[in-house]
């Protein structure tokens, strides 16, 4: 089994992975049938279903179809070019993708929110179609966004094919046993073993180049996040907090009266300030989704701010463990909060950020295998009900405690000699049990939980 540390970590656009980033991927994977096929479409259109559907507006789907479909992606995402884009497909009801001439669309029209039963293979469906000259479906394709920007089409996902089919890997770990017992006998660390990996499929100068920028990303949202304040859209009125509780922060620092457990807060303002950019529309890293984007950086921007020893060059030994442990999961069990409910992002992201911060703690592979269990397992039945379908309410502060989680397992496990009675396979498949059993009110829908006990205006 091989996930790329850069499939599981991904430069992308807010809202979100699944409803934003993976529709995009989406229509842009139909640009590409469509130029491969010998006759030629008119004009095209999409049809959004299940939590596609139910919270597409408050994810902006229906804006990242028709971005897609005029030939933007999202890991190059421009905003002003978008929006010029935007309002010019809105006054000429055309898009223009390269290749494929210009293309009836009417945005209105031909992006239809589909409130019935969900399509068969995933929560998260879409349907896109090209259309003849009298409007006629001539083709058509299913897509379904399967968690963080994953996108497969109807075929693949009926042939189970969601992890690269390349070459053999020197590590081919499916499970945290046999993760461990690859470290044991190979005397190599969890990151060593993923970059061995990674270097089957690209050279080190292209690893250590990746990785980077994904860092430099994550760190600079952080940036903005911490130094932007206003009202999120949306309608909720949601106000920034974290570039207030910093500036606070910042005006406390050196203090003698500050209480210890102030460092909790500096960890949440980290991980909030990713998730209002990322509520705002900005660019974010998925970690493993949009919706959990704050939990990894913040640990690490903890780590590098607060804690004795840690240095900057070591951020690519947390981001490889942490990748590692990400495809753990999403291998046997899912990264989806339209599937599985917040356990499946949130606590996945707490889970990689614990196992991050232990490897860059020093910690041996049993105590990183370890953290991550503790973090994942005290996240177990969490339920995904955002307030109007908004990557906001309770999202936003939901990171800032997966964090503090995280750090407090990466902590529990350093304390230990790794021995422990639940491990991590097991809380992997505890949370693909509880998942299976969740009312899907409160997978993503906004049909259950706080989406409906909390005003949406």
């Amino acid at each position: 089994m091989f996930l790329s540390v850069f499939d599981m970590f991904k430069v992308g656009i807010g809202p979100s992975s699944s409803h934003t980033i993976g529709p995009m991927v989406a229509a842009s994977r139909f640009l590409d049938h469509l130029r491969a096929q010998p006759f030629s479409v008119a004009g095209v259109s999409a049809s959004l279903h299940g939590s596609l559907a139910f919270t597409g507006v408050g994810h902006a789907t229906d804006r990242a179809v028709v971005l897609g479909l005029a030939g933007l992606v999202a890991h190059d995402y421009d905003a002003t070019k978008a929006d010029a884009e935007l309002a010019r497909i809105k006054d000429e009801q055309t898009v223009r993708p390269d290749g494929l001439g210009t293309l009836k669309f009417h945005p209105k029209d031909d992006v239809v929110f589909d409130y019935g039963p969900p399509l068969p293979g995933h929560a998260n469906g879409l349907i896109l179609r090209g259309h003849d000259a009298q409007g006629d479906v001539i083709i058509q394709e299913t897509y379904y966004s399967i968690g963080g920007g994953f996108v497969l089409t109807e075929r693949e996902l009926a042939a189970g094919k969601d992890t690269d089919d390349g070459p053999p890997v020197p590590y081919p770990f499916k499970s945290a046993a046999e993760m461990l017992e690859m470290a044991a006998s190979s005397g190599k660390s969890i990151a060593d073993m993923k970059r061995a990996n990674e270097l089957s499929r690209q050279p080190h100068e292209a690893i250590d180049r990746g990785l980077k920028r994904i860092w430099e990303v994550m760190n600079d949202c952080i940036d903005r996040g911490l130094t932007t304040d206003g009202i999120l859209p949306g309608g909720l009125s949601v106000r920034r907090r974290a570039k207030g509780i910093y500036d606070a922060l910042m005006a406390e620092r050196g203090m003698n009266l500050t209480a210890p457990h102030t460092i909790n807060d500096w960890m949440s303002t980290y991980a909030m300030a990713v998730n209002e950019e990322n509520a705002a529309g900005g660019q974010v890293v998925t970690a493993p989704t949009n919706g959990a984007a704050g939990v990894v950086p913040s640990t690490i921007r903890y780590w590098l701010d607060h804690v004795p020893g840690a240095s900057v060059s070591r951020v690519p030994e947390f981001l490889l463990t942490a990748a590692a442990i990400g495809g753990l999961i999403k291998f046997n069990a899912s990264i989806s909060g339209a599937e599985c409910g917040c356990q499946a992002e949130v606590g996945s992201a707490a889970a990689m950020a614990a196992a991050g911060l232990a490897a860059v703690l020093g910690g041996t592979p049993e105590q990183i295998e370890n953290a991550a269990e503790i973090a994942l397992e005290h996240h177990l039945g969490m339920t995904c009900d955002p307030v109007k379908g908004l990557v906001q309410v309770p999202c936003i502060e939901r990171n800032g405690l997966g964090a503090i989680k995280a750090v407090s397992a990466a902590s529990l496990a350093m304390r230990g000699d790794g021995k422990h009675l639940v491990h991590l396979d097991v809380a992997i498949e505890t949370m693909r049990q509880t998942g299976v059993d969740m009312s899907e009110k409160y997978k993503e829908t906004a049909l259950g939980g706080l989406a409906v006990n909390v005003p949406n205006c």
